[in-house]
């Protein structure tokens, strides 16, 4: 398994995540369209992100376990301060510079 992200954009997904920096992840990492996926449901990402990452009562971090794809799929354990820590899988679509879509949920056993 390797950690090291290979990918700049999604390098700044997870830096902005893990310093809970709600307006660089709106207006420097995400495309004005993007869209999310949780556990194969299309969500509201805004609505979604507020309430898995970026609340005070979630918190969320993301520590990378693993990478594919070229830095575009992730194996992360994923923390927050309402549900703990889960393993997860992150996958991202990359548009120019920032993250068009990317869709995450419960990582396979």
């Amino acid at each position: 398994m390797t950690s090291s992200i290979s990918d700049p954009v999604v390098e700044k997904f997870i830096a902005t995540v893990n310093a809970g920096d709600r307006n660089a992840f709106f207006a420097d990492v995400l495309t004005e369209d993007a869209t999310m996926s949780d556990d194969g449901s299309e969500r509201d990402l805004a609505a979604w992100t507020e309430k898995e990452i970026f609340s005070p009562k979630a918190n969320g971090r993301m520590k990378v376990v693993d990478v594919s794809d070229d830095g575009r799929s992730l194996v992360v354990d994923y923390t927050n301060d309402t549900w703990g820590t889960m393993r997860t899988r992150w996958v991202f679509t990359v548009t120019g510079d920032r993250v068009s879509r990317f869709e995450t949920g419960q990582a396979p056993s």
